[in-house]
Protein backbone atom coordinates (compact mmCIF):
# COMPACT_ATOMS: atom_id res chain seq x y z
CA UNK A 1 0.00 0.00 0.00
CA UNK A 2 1.43 3.25 -1.25
CA UNK A 3 0.77 6.44 0.65
CA UNK A 4 -1.84 7.57 -1.69
CA UNK A 5 -3.83 4.80 -1.13
CA UNK A 6 -3.04 5.33 2.66
CA UNK A 7 -4.34 9.09 2.61
CA UNK A 8 -7.70 8.02 0.46
CA UNK A 9 -7.88 5.24 3.17
CA UNK A 10 -7.56 7.90 6.30
CA UNK A 11 -10.19 10.16 4.21
CA UNK A 12 -13.02 7.62 3.67
CA UNK A 13 -12.44 6.56 7.22
CA UNK A 14 -13.39 10.58 8.19
CA UNK A 15 -16.09 10.59 5.68
CA UNK A 16 -17.31 7.75 7.12
CA UNK A 17 -17.37 8.96 11.07
CA UNK A 18 -18.45 12.33 9.61
CA UNK A 19 -21.31 11.00 7.51
CA UNK A 20 -22.41 8.24 10.63
CA UNK A 21 -21.96 11.40 13.25
CA UNK A 22 -24.15 13.65 11.22
CA UNK A 23 -26.94 10.60 10.85
CA UNK A 24 -26.95 10.10 14.56
CA UNK A 25 -28.04 13.79 15.15
CA UNK A 26 -30.28 13.43 12.48
CA UNK A 27 -32.12 10.75 13.80
CA UNK A 28 -31.88 12.43 17.29
CA UNK A 29 -33.81 15.33 16.28
CA UNK A 30 -36.76 13.04 14.31
CA UNK A 31 -36.80 11.48 17.11
CA UNK A 32 -37.64 14.82 19.19
CA UNK A 33 -39.75 15.24 16.78
CA UNK A 34 -41.95 12.03 16.32
CA UNK A 35 -42.53 13.07 20.69
CA UNK A 36 -43.61 16.45 20.06
CA UNK A 37 -46.07 15.57 17.36
CA UNK A 38 -47.12 12.72 19.60
CA UNK A 39 -47.65 14.83 22.64
CA UNK A 40 -49.19 17.37 20.00
CA UNK A 41 -51.75 14.42 18.93
CA UNK A 42 -52.92 13.67 22.65
CA UNK A 43 -53.24 16.70 23.90
CA UNK A 44 -55.65 17.54 20.85
CA UNK A 45 -57.50 14.66 21.06
CA UNK A 46 -57.90 16.22 24.57
CA UNK A 47 -59.15 19.46 23.61
CA UNK A 48 -61.56 17.56 21.63
CA UNK A 49 -63.00 15.41 23.93
CA UNK A 50 -63.27 18.67 26.38
CA UNK A 51 -65.08 20.70 22.94
CA UNK A 52 -67.37 18.24 22.75
CA UNK A 53 -68.60 18.30 26.42
CA UNK A 54 -68.53 22.27 25.95
CA UNK A 55 -70.96 21.90 23.17
CA UNK A 56 -73.34 20.07 24.87
CA UNK A 57 -73.50 22.10 28.02
CA UNK A 58 -74.49 24.87 25.58
CA UNK A 59 -76.75 23.46 24.21
CA UNK A 60 -78.62 22.92 27.25
CA UNK A 61 -77.93 26.24 28.71
CA UNK A 62 -79.18 27.62 24.95
CA UNK A 63 -82.47 25.12 25.35
CA UNK A 64 -82.74 26.67 29.11
CA UNK A 65 -81.96 30.22 28.25
CA UNK A 66 -85.01 29.85 25.02
CA UNK A 67 -87.26 28.47 27.95
CA UNK A 68 -86.70 30.54 30.67
CA UNK A 69 -87.25 34.00 28.18
CA UNK A 70 -90.47 32.19 26.70
CA UNK A 71 -91.86 32.33 30.41
CA UNK A 72 -91.14 35.40 30.93
CA UNK A 73 -92.35 36.56 27.68
CA UNK A 74 -95.53 35.00 28.01
CA UNK A 75 -95.91 36.51 31.57
CA UNK A 76 -95.33 40.24 30.70
CA UNK A 77 -97.90 39.59 27.68
CA UNK A 78 -100.41 38.54 30.47
CA UNK A 79 -99.45 41.63 32.37
CA UNK A 80 -99.95 43.83 29.52
CA UNK A 81 -103.72 42.41 29.48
Amino acid sequence: MNDETGAVAVALADLRGAVNEGFAKLNGRLDTSLQRTATVERELGELKVKFTALQAQVWKLSLAAAAVGSAGGAGVFQLMQ
